[in-house]
């Protein structure tokens, strides 16, 4: 267990949406104990709490919102807080996407400790796997295994591409998160380009914010940041849609061939099994304390 934590002082940052097009500026606040991540559109005034509730599409992003508004591309700002352990914190822009930056965490991790990492008077909740829960359907298949810790592996296999088969486990700690998943940029393929952008997605792609691999290899001219990028930035997606639970999860989630609506089912399909985890609070934290 460890106490909640935000962020002691404000810090701002913009740029592009990766699908929209649209410049947006982000303006990350502190928050109180129990707030968790908040998102406020200032040009619409209007104001959601980060939570798997909250999605509404997961087509080539994570999407939040209700039929007043929408927030697309949250994920990557996800996974920077969460893996942090930055768990209350506001967040307000004024567009209707996150900026992708770099098409990686780095951007954001680098604002949050530069706002400063607060702790906070309250113990932070951890959401603990007691039994094996199991989410599959016809292109993906997510695990949650009782272990103790916070350990994450995950598949990747694009049989037939550049990329072919990764793997990549690691036991998840800022340390871990800073150096081998949040440098880690987002990834497509030349081919799917034009109709992407013709059902109006990646907009505002390009080298600077992606990886894109053509018939030849990867097109970026500076390369990859690790051999086995991909899988690391599939990593990072899933630290930051996972963390739409509410609070960290104690065990072994294992994702093959998952994206963003797999790991959405998933966590839908988890909090609908009450017999597979508990949540683990200050008032057991005290109890075990007073066992010792």
């Amino acid at each position: 267990m460890r106490l909640q934590r935000t962020i002691r002082n404000e810090v701002i940052f913009s740029g592009v949406g990766v699908h929209s097009g649209r410049r947006a500026t982000v303006r990350l606040l502190p928050a109180a104990p129990d707030s968790g991540v908040v998102f406020h559109r200032v040009d619409k005034n209007m104001t959601i709490r980060a939570h798997v509730s909250a999605i509404t599409e997961t087509a080539f992003c994570t999407t939040l919102g209700n039929e007043h508004f929408r927030i697309r591309t949250v994920e990557h700002l996800l996974a920077a807080a969460a893996g942090l352990g930055v768990d209350n914190l506001t967040v307000e822009l004024d567009g209707p996407e996150v900026p992708i930056l770099d098409g990686s965490s780095l951007t954001v991790v680098s604002a949050l400790l530069d706002a400063g990492i607060a702790r906070q008077g309250k113990v932070m909740p951890h959401l603990r796997i007691l039994q094996p829960v199991t989410y599959e359907d016809a292109h993906a298949r997510v695990v949650a295994l009782p272990y103790e810790g916070r350990r994450m592996t995950y598949r990747i296999d694009f049989n037939g591409s550049a990329l072919g088969r990764q793997e990549l486990r690691l036991e998840l700690s800022e340390r871990s998160f800073m150096e081998e998943i949040a440098p880690a940029r987002t990834f497509g393929f030349l081919k799917d380009v034009e109709s992407l952008k013709a059902n109006g997605l990646a907009q505002g792609g390009s080298l600077a914010n992606a990886i894109v691999i053509g018939d030849e290899g990867i097109l970026n001219p500076t390369g990859l940041r690790y051999r086995d990028e991909f899988v690391r930035h599939k990593m990072l997606d899933a630290v930051g849609d996972l963390s739409l639970v509410g609070m960290p999860i104690l065990g072994h989630i294992i994702l093959e061939k998952a994206g963003h609506r797999a790991n959405a089912n998933f966590l839908l399909q988890l909090l609908s099994s009450p017999e597979a985890y508990s949540i683990v609070t200050e008032a057991d934290h005290a109890r075990v304390d007073a066992l010792r």
